[in-house]
């Protein structure tokens, strides 16, 4: 339904061409924004009756008093993996995992993984690679969302979430015991919590707005064949180049699918495209500067910092085995 509408008001009403720069731009900011203006809206109502209802702190004391061996982590990856979701699209529900007392590497886990990996592109990897180079796929993206937040989980990090984060957490820590006590009524919940919800998407929608229009700009305007010179096999740097080249732009790991297959059909080391895709998918601009209102410079600094060299790596090592 959002899809159609974002047509019509831009094909129909404006009169733009379907194809065009300008119209495509124009098209994909309109999509998004309403798509993830929805998702943050009905993510944050829910985790809000979550957090109402639910003993958090007795989550937060199972996900972190006692030793899983990274198990959590792998857990919130697979889960993140089975969610249809790009990588601004996966913010709403790492920032209810933040607020509800999860630990920031296993909602990182989550956050890594989510944009990476979906049961329709793997469906479509089937279709066009095969097994093996979806499992592989797949199974990496899996695996480096695990690992990367768990590293970044042992680096206690937690001081760079930004503070009204901080103070959320720390509201439902002291609040809780008295919600449980005091029985509230399910409609006397509701007020207070569509409340916070409007009150998270007015302090987001400046960032919203910036990020979804760089990445519109960026769909609309920057050919994908622009890059196919810099990741050519005869560059022993082609994978870094890839990922950097990668980062950038924006598509979802469906959308990127058709770009890999044209890749490859050139020449392109199926490492090396594997790379540059997941860079597309996993990073972007628009994340970041959604990523802002979350976290402060120095913690988007670590997370880009450990993908990005986590998916060159892979990149490497496909070429290798594939």
């Amino acid at each position: 339904m959002i899809k159609s509408f974002a047509d019509w008001l831009i094909f129909e009403v404006t009169g733009l061409v379907p194809g065009s720069r300008l119209g495509e731009a124009l098209n994909f900011f309109v999509y998004d924004t309403i798509k993830i203006i929805f998702l943050l809206f009905v993510m944050t109502v829910i985790m809000g009756f979550v957090n109402s209802y639910f003993p958090v702190e007795k989550v937060k004391a199972f996900l972190t008093k006692r030793n899983w061996y990274g198990l959590d982590h792998l857990l919130v990856s697979i889960f993140g993996a089975i969610t249809p979701f790009c990588s601004c699209s996966s913010i709403p529900l790492f920032m209810g995992f933040l607020k509800g007392g999860i630990p920031l590497g296993v909602t990182l886990s989550f956050l890594i993984t989510s944009p990476l990996v979906n049961e329709v592109a793997v469906a479509i990897f089937i279709g066009i690679f095969g097994w093996k180079i979806t499992l592989i796929y797949a199974g990496s993206g899996i695996l480096m969302g695990a690992l990367v937040g768990w590293i970044l989980g042992k680096l206690k990090l937690e001081p760079y979430v930004e503070d009204w984060v901080q103070k959320a957490m720390s509201q439902q820590s002291v609040n809780q015991e008295n919600k449980i006590a005091e029985k509230v009524l399910f409609k006397d919940r509701i007020r207070p919590v569509m409340k916070e919800a409007l009150g998270i998407i007015k302090g987001v929608l400046p960032y919203l707005f910036i990020g979804i229009g760089i990445g519109g700009a960026i769909h609309g305007f920057i050919p994908t064949g622009y890059f196919e010179q810099w990741i050519t096999k005869d560059n022993p740097f082609a994978v870094p180049v890839a990922v950097i080249l990668g980062v950038p732009m924006y598509a979802n790991a469906t959308g990127i699918i058709p770009i890999l297959q044209a890749l490859v059909s050139k020449g392109i080391p199926l490492g090396t495209a594997l790379a540059f895709s997941m860079a597309v998918v996993g990073l972007s601009l628009p994340e970041a500067t959604l990523l802002r209102k979350v976290m402060k410079p120095r913690l988007i600094a670590w997370f880009f910092g450990s993908v990005t060299l986590s998916i060159i790596l892979l990149g490497y090592l496909f070429n290798l085995i594939l």
